[in-house]
């Protein structure tokens, strides 16, 4: 573990975050609420006071392994949440920072979960601050780093590797730097392009910032308690719609159409894998919606089953109505889209289309060996063989994705015990959803619930879920790996 490199790269990205904490400072300030500039300064304080003294001198060995890279970035990801926390709990909004860190780590995780309980009375340059880690967060903190550095060096390719979700890593260009940098001017032109739609729809500006930010980081944030419901806009719902399903997609088909290489782009599995699992999900849901007699009309049961099937698969979390009465039926299907996710290589959370795309392959093909011993039978993936390496990777990351679940879910029950109204569906869905990076679960943990009943201990593990989440395990598991430690 190379120290001194990794306690450079963390006090750029504190000099990072005291920069962007600046947005909502001068907001506190324009809209004259009393006290919160002073929050907002503590923070960005702290962030200057950790990273000038740690960025004086960058160190002549600047190389960092793998082991080194996760660790950096678990670090960052848990540094700039306890930081970025501290105006909710100084402000007196959420007087408890267990509640402030949660909302936090909720927020740059995109995930978007919360304990508010009165988010109309909340104000606004923290509701602000709210989907503004999820802007943030959503592309990556480093990828974020890596794109504004004027040089790269090679060690922070590992640190890159840890925060980019899906299967295996790729550089889009040559460059890594490049790389970062078309992935967010993708994000940015696409950001731009919801909030310019939103406000065409005479949504005011500052909602539509809320909501861009939290669509574009597919995180889910709201200044409403009824989220995307508040307006009944059927427009906003569609534009909205639109945009999740594009911000849920994996950018490398953007990058590929950009430059003109369609077939190639069409080709993509993951791409047809989540249309077709969006699709086939709306189909059924609109049926059984329509069926159980839930909406008067077909075109109503689309309206809303649609909306819910892309907000929940993209792990956004948004919400035009109360799913918790559907029927059981739809229930069960948002949940299973809820593990699902969405594609690589996007802001989308989940197991990811592409790891479950390679497990029905790997199931289809030992049941052919079953039937036919001698059969060999190799994994395609994108028209090309897979390694060996590469579906044992899936196989592992969903068994660690399998065992942290039930054992979060137990950990979780123990640490709040459930008096009224609520089953044991709301703390496996409130695992569920944090571990997913999705927001709103069953029963208590609802599109219109919240997370504010839960002890201080179960919120500490569901934060640890979401950061498990949205790093996708390994990083964070390395924190607790001893040799990983070790100074070289």
């Amino acid at each position: 573990m190379n120290f001194r490199m990794a306690a450079y790269v963390l006090g750029v990205i504190s000099i990072i975050m005291a920069i962007a904490l600046l947005v909502p400072l001068f907001m506190a300030l324009g809209f004259a609420e009393a006290g919160l500039p002073i929050w907002y300064a503590v923070s960005i304080s702290i962030f200057l006071a950790v990273g000038i003294p740690l960025v004086i001198k960058k160190p002549k060995n600047s190389l960092l392994n793998a082991k080194g890279g996760f660790i950096t970035v678990s670090l960052a990801w848990i540094w700039v949440s306890l930081i970025t926390a501290m105006p909710f709990s100084l402000s007196g909004v959420l007087p408890n920072y267990f509640d402030a860190l949660f909302e936090t780590v909720s927020g740059f995780t995109t995930t978007g979960a919360t304990v508010l309980t009165s988010i109309e009375s909340v104000p606004k340059s923290l509701l602000f601050l709210r989907s503004y880690t999820h802007w943030l967060g959503g592309m990556g903190i480093l990828v974020m780093l890596v794109a504004i550095l004027p040089k790269v060096d090679t060690s922070l390719v590992q640190a890159y590797k840890a925060e980019v979700p899906g299967m295996t890593f790729g550089k889009i260009v040559s460059k890594l730097k490049y790389t970062a940098r078309i992935l967010y001017a993708i994000y940015i032109v696409l950001t731009i392009a919801l909030f310019i739609m939103l406000v065409i729809g005479k949504m005011n500006p500052f909602d539509a910032i809320i909501h861009t930010f939290s669509a574009a980081a597919t995180g889910g944030f709201s200044n409403y308690s009824l989220s995307i419901g508040a307006y009944n806009n059927l427009y906003y719902e569609i534009v909205i719609l639109i945009f999740l399903l594009l911000f849920g997609m994996n950018f490398e088909v953007y990058f590929l159409t950009l430059v003109g290489h369609f077939r190639a782009a069409l080709k993509k599995e993951e791409l047809w894998g989540y249309l077709g699992i969006f699709g086939v999900a709306t189909v059924l849901i609109t049926f059984i919606l329509f069926l159980g007699k839930v909406y008067a009309t077909f075109g109503e049961s689309l309206r809303f089953g649609s909306f819910q099937v892309v907000s929940i698969m993209t792990t956004t979390g948004f919400a035009t109505a109360d799913f918790t009465k559907w029927p059981a039926a739809a229930q069960t299907l948002l949940v299973l889209l809820m593990v699902i996710g969405g594609s690589s290589s996007s802001t989308a959370g989940g197991l990811k289309v592409s790891r479950f795309i390679i497990l029905l392959k790997v199931a289809m093909r030992d049941i052919r060996k079953k039937i036919s011993p001698h059969t060999i039978k190799n994994i395609k993936y994108d028209g090309k063989i897979i390694s060996d390496d590469t579906t044992n990777s899936v196989l592992s990351y969903f068994f660690l994705f399998t065992l942290i679940l039930f054992t979060s879910i137990v950990l979780v029950a123990l640490t709040t015990p459930l008096k009224e109204n609520g089953t044991l569906v709301t703390h496996v869905t409130a695992v569920i959803t944090c571990f997913a990076n999705s927001g709103p679960g069953l029963e208590l943990v609802g599109p219109y619930g919240n997370y504010a009943f839960y002890s201080n201990l179960s919120k500490i593990i569901l934060s640890f879920n979401m950061l498990l989440g949205r790093l996708e395990i390994y990083p964070l598991l390395f924190l607790f790996y001893p040799k990983a430690w070790k100074k070289y």
